[in-house]
């Protein structure tokens, strides 16, 4: 057996726990971003599982404009301690701290992936017309409904059909494609 073997699912067992905790993080800021409620089920769900960790965070990291920046630090510094552990699982032998210039591009990307499936999922929703009160509904309409207004202005729905989530959608692709090129080579990102 080699060595890939074993590396192999330790590399997967990294980032799929890292990337599923800083989702919830991410998720957490996104909720709070957007004034979210955080009476809805699945809100109270994602405050359960990070307030051990953002609870004494938040006692030395103040928020600002309402926005609980101790979430942003700890995806920051959970996404770096993520990177740091693949790249010695790899072999790739760089200095460990700079996994938090290479954790900036990567949480960038999870940010706008979140939003990319976010839409799509509130687009798929629509066809079936769900139950407007159910939580997960009212959740997903909060979050995504600060990145959608625009659109729905600028395109507003024709002959009831609304093309504004497809404005969404290419622009947080073009986004990503537009942002992420410069900030991985700025930080010399291998990831």
């Amino acid at each position: 057996m080699t060595e890939a073997y074993f590396t192999n699912p330790l590399i997967f067992l990294v980032k799929t726990l890292f990337g599923l905790y800083i989702s919830l993080v991410l998720i957490r800021f996104l909720l709070q971003w957007a004034r979210a409620d955080f009476y809805n089920p699945i809100s109270q769900f994602v405050v359960k599982l990070t307030s051990p960790v953002l609870r004494p965070l938040r006692k030395v990291i103040p928020g600002y404009a309402g926005l609980d920046l101790s979430a942003i630090v700890l995806a920051w510094v959970l996404k770096a301690c993520e990177l740091a552990l693949l790249s010695l699982l790899m072999g790739l032998g760089r200095n460990p701290l700079a996994a938090f210039a290479w954790a900036l591009p990567g949480l960038v990307s999870l940010i706008i992936s979140l939003f990319l499936f976010a839409v799509l999922i509130r687009v798929i929703l629509s066809w079936v017309n769900p139950d407007p009160y159910n939580p997960a509904v009212m959740l997903l309409s909060d979050v995504t409904e600060p990145i959608m207004r625009p659109a729905q202005r600028l395109l507003p729905p024709m002959s009831g059909i609304d093309l504004s989530p497809m404005v969404v959608m290419i622009s947080l692709v073009l986004l990503e494609m537009l942002l992420l090129p410069p900030l991985r080579l700025l930080t010399g990102s291998p990831f």
